[in-house]
């Protein structure tokens, strides 16, 4: 053939590179795998247990599952390697259906949100009554992120031997919340009683533990859960804040039965992710101003003819109905879309 004369017939192709393999829309079903819940959570890597029990199984995410998060509390499949170990690998490649999700927002305006633990229970708020002092605005906080996700919430407030509970009681008397007080004798130690009586409340559930750092949260689940073994710290005398001893999330096994899961401590409690009429379940002691309020009220400060002002003064909503209408209306008036009555 002459210099110049080639043409398109003339190329030669490989066999087979021509085409590309048809992509299969079957999924492996992963049928030999076995259930698990995640206990823990470090920077990708997920410590699993069964249920019969068994050495912890340590596993990454499947590529499968995309950006769907996986949290501790939850429920999933496992395949790999279930032989348990450090040395060992399994693959996360399904997520349950999670019966509950606890979220927050790192502020009111931020519409990010995170998931801090699923399939809880009940949320246990843990308050110290002095060193640092109680702060009934994250209380608040905690108890709307509770009711919105569809947790039983459970006041635990601890150090009581340093301040009397009774005034932080009877600010949310009205709710019907259960509150158990816990002394600590010898500031370390909580009295062994009331960690029974708590103990009562969390057997055979699925507890998390939510709280500023130096409250006493991870005192109460070494006295709970003694193998647990989690560090504590002391406060900051200053300052009046805890340095954090926890920085993961842990869920724990109890005896006789029902977990415990400790979360890291707190400063704020964002509730962007809650819709405004969500956070009037938080005020049950108000239900029945809310029906003398005209259609639309936002129930804010200055409102015209909200019915919340009367019935606070009167004395309607307990002996604390003022201060606890002022926080009703702090957590309403940073919400981005009024609620209805």
């Amino acid at each position: 053939m002459k210099h110049g004369a080639w043409t398109e017939d003339d190329v030669r192709v490989r066999p087979g590179r021509g085409k590309s393999r048809p992509r299969s829309k079957d999924r492996p079903s992963h049928v030999a795998g076995a259930p698990g819940r995640v206990v823990a959570v470090d920077r990708g890597r997920f410590t699993v247990v069964r249920d019969e029990g068994g050495p912890a199984i340590y596993a990454v995410k499947a590529r499968e599952l995309g950006r769907k998060a996986v949290v501790v509390g939850d429920a999933v499949w496992l395949t790999g390697d279930l032989r348990g170990g450090r040395d060992t690998l399994a693959r996360i490649v399904r997520i349950e259906p999670r019966t509950t999700v606890l979220r927050r927002s790192a502020d009111d305006d931020d519409p990010d949100e995170r998931v801090l633990v699923a399939n809880a229970e009940q949320l246990a708020i843990v308050t110290a009554l002095a060193n640092p002092e109680p702060s009934p605005g994250l209380i608040d906080r905690c108890l709307v992120a509770a009711y919105d996700a569809g947790l039983a919430p459970i006041l635990v407030l601890t150090k009581a031997d340093l301040a009397d509970p009774a005034d932080l009681l009877a600010l949310y008397a009205a709710l019907d919340v259960p509150a158990i007080v816990c002394g600590f004798d010898d500031g370390d130690t909580p009295d062994e009683a009331d960690v029974d009586t708590l103990r009562e409340h969390l057997v055979d559930r699925v507890t998390c533990l939510v709280g500023h750092s130096g409250v006493g949260k991870s005192t109460l689940v070494n006295a709970l859960v003694p193998e647990a073994e989690r560090a504590t710290g002391a406060v900051n005398v200053v300052t009046g804040r805890g340095r954090h001893t926890s920085s993961q999330a842990l869920a724990l096994r109890m005896e006789p039965g029902g977990w415990l899961i400790d979360t890291p401590g707190v400063r704020s409690f964002g509730l962007a992710h809650v819709d405004p009429d969500r956070v009037l379940r938080a005020f049950g002691e108000f239900d029945a101003a809310l029906e003398e309020c005209p259609r639309g009220c936002p129930h804010t400060e200055g409102a015209l003819d909200c019915a919340l002002d009367e019935f606070a003064a009167s004395g309607a909503a307990g002996e604390h109905g003022p201060a606890r209408l002022a926080s009703l209306r702090r957590l309403l008036a940073t919400r981005p879309v009024e609620p209805g009555a």
